[in-house]
């Protein structure tokens, strides 16, 4: 494991301000093509002379950042000049089936140099992302994922937005991305493989842009493999929580934030002239993220989102279907055998010779287990125990859940999200309507435990 003081040490943190498109609207319906190529990379995070050797989207870090408005319809032309297969997934799209990037599930792996369409439409409004699916754990860890803003049909350009990608990376000393520790059996087996340098928009330590004055909109993405990221504006300046994994939300009030991997928020500032710095304060010793620098502002016509609605009501539950999905395994668990292939084997021999730590009901996860089957708009609720000693990111495809939120201090929210940070001991329920054809994965998006048997499939037919 990484220790807190290497990460302190080595951390650098930055923060850049990501404009909307400059187009005062967008036409309704319209078709987005992009083209994208996966390849290795050189890429430099500050103005050292050396780079960091990196798998990227177009040789950016983050990938392209793909806009849209609520009904268009995306396209993305793909080319893999990787070394190893790959695929990619559209996290927090209520996507069609067949265009979700799960390899071996919804589309053969993309092969070293072949091509793949994807081409999906997107129905709701919201900070999205994407990223690799095949052994994401490694290559999600190498930089490649990019940020996705669906606009409303009501929103126009205001250059308010701030987008905030953050991400770890466990790094050698030579500055490079340390190979020797991919599938390290240890971090699979804690908290996941966790850095030891923070980047942001994917530099470590430049000044931050922000409009002058006003009201300013963050757009926070946490795209680390394992790392639980918790942030506040210096002098604890209160944000309006407006938006949790793209989905309009009551607003609340908070001074922190905290994001599990693959978790969105977006919150609002009323006034932007006094920010100073940002800092991530996950432990006792807060750390400057980054310093925030005033620029005269473009707009001062925007005046928030408050008031738009979540995605969907919360379902009655009268006649829902439950499922129970009991979470166990892992170091210091409780776990000591499971089955695997249609074999129980004990936990010791499934961790050495195939690198299978965790199990629902007592099952190790894949592909080819299928956690629950629905029909067609059946309400599920799926009742999950965390009898494990970490925590996990709760991740479902092709559906937003409901569900009572512990993660925002001692009061319980109800929020529709498509990603839960579960603790340690926890039981809550997930709440969602079966309205998506298809084989959707559920899985823990601390990338590691997926790899090693924490996720399954939801069949909806």
């Amino acid at each position: 494991m990484i220790s807190r003081r290497n990460f302190v040490r080595y951390s650098a943190f930055g923060l850049l301000l990501a404009a909307t498109p400059k187009k005062a609207s967008f036409a309704k319906g319209s078709l987005r093509r992009y083209k994208f190529v996966a390849e290795p990379t050189p890429h430099p995070f500050d103005n050292k002379s050396i780079a960091t050797n990196l798998w990227l989207y177009n040789r950016q870090n983050p990938g392209p950042l793909i806009t849209a408005v609520k009904g268009d319809t995306v396209e993305v032309e793909f080319l893999n000049n990787l070394n190893q297969p790959t695929t990619i997934h559209w996290h927090g799209i209520r996507n069609i089936n067949e265009m979700d990037g799960v390899p071996g599930l919804t589309q053969a792996a993309i092969e070293p140099g072949g091509r793949f369409l994807y081409r999906f439409p997107v129905k709701d409004p919201g900070t999205f992302w994407y990223h690799a699916h095949n052994r994401a754990w490694e290559q999600v860890a190498r930089g490649l994922y990019g940020p996705i803003i669906v606009y409303d049909s009501d929103e126009k350009d205001n250059g308010r937005d701030v987008l905030i990608v953050a991400d770890d990376w466990l790094m050698d000393k030579d500055e490079q991305i340390d190979e020797d520790s991919f599938g390290n059996l240890g971090h699979w087996s804690h908290g996941g493989r966790l850095g030891n340098a923070l980047s942001i928009n994917g530099m470590f330590g430049p000044s931050v842009p922000v409009p002058s004055f006003g009201v300013a909109r963050f757009r926070f993405i946490n795209a680390a493999n394992a790392r639980v990221l918790e942030f506040a504006f210096e002098g604890r300046h209160q944000m309006r929580v407006i938006s949790v994994d793209g989905s309009p939300c009551r607003n609340f009030i908070t001074d922190k934030i905290i994001l599990g991997p693959a978790q969105r928020l977006d919150v609002e500032i009323e006034q932007t002239s006094d920010l100073t710095n940002l800092l991530e304060i996950s432990t006792s010793q807060p750390l400057v993220a980054a310093k925030f620098e005033p620029v005269i502002s473009i707009s001062d016509k925007y005046r928030g989102v408050s008031g738009h609605e979540p995605y969907y009501n919360q379902p009655s539950i009268k006649n829902a279907k439950i499922i129970d999905i009991h979470m166990q395994g892992g170091a210091m668990g409780n776990l000591s055998s499971a089955t695997f292939n249609g074999k129980v084997r004990e936990l010791r021999d499934l961790a050495m010779n195939d690198s299978k730590i965790w199990a629902f009901n007592g099952e190790i996860g894949g592909y080819d287990f299928t956690i629950a089957e629905a029909k067609l708009q059946d309400t599920i609720i799926l009742r999950i125990w965390n009898d494990t000693a970490w925590r996990h990111t709760m991740h479902l495809h092709g559906h937003h859940f409901w569900v009572q939120s512990r993660e925002f201090g001692q009061k319980k929210r109800q929020l529709l999200r498509d990603t839960y940070l579960m603790h340690p001991g926890e039981r809550t329920e997930l709440i969602f309507v079966a309205d998506n054809p298809g084989l959707w994965l559920f899985h823990c998006h601390m990338l590691e435990h997926h790899a090693s048997g924490m996720g399954g499939l939801i069949s909806v037919a």
